[in-house]
């Protein structure tokens, strides 16, 4: 029998793929454009100081917009896989809880006791301790200054 397709998890779209290919673009335009003021000689002016900074900067644009998108890929991936887990050991319970009686991968979910097994006093509840006499305070601390009296 075949697994049953499962969706396919979160993947970083295209608004993040386009944005590294945009500075890819203007990465690789910059970088020409430096190349060609370096072959064509001559002293180094404001443009080449523009274009070296221009290819720069877009190169480490693209570089970190690169490393955001595959983070955000391996998180979608290992989401998917925590998710995946989730419902397969939810689904292994449930079917542990439905056959208690056989063995079974998971322990099963605990259920209420029967009536017969709890104790004699209404549901789990125990009576309230001793307090002493009437009038007594009872051993431990005294209210202070601020404290009323309940």
């Amino acid at each position: 029998m075949t697994e049953p397709s499962r969706p396919l998890p979160y993947q970083p779209g295209a608004v993040s793929l386009f944005f590294v290919a945009k500075a890819g673009v203007f990465a690789a335009g910059f970088w020409i454009w430096l190349l060609v003021l370096a072959i064509s000689g001559g002293v180094a002016t404001g443009v080449h100081v523009l274009a070296a900074t221009g290819a720069i900067t877009t190169t480490l644009v693209g570089v970190v917009l690169g490393v955001r998108m595959a983070l955000q890929h391996s998180a979608a991936v290992r989401h998917a896989e925590v998710k995946r887990l989730l419902v397969d050991i939810s689904w292994n319970a449930f079917t542990a809880a439905g056959n208690a009686e056989s063995p079974g991968k998971v322990v099963p979910f605990p259920s209420a006791p029967p009536e017969s097994e709890r104790g004699p006093y209404r549901g789990d509840r125990m009576p309230a301790p001793d307090r002493g006499a009437a009038g007594e305070r009872p051993l431990g601390r005294e209210r202070g200054a601020g404290e009323r009296r309940r």
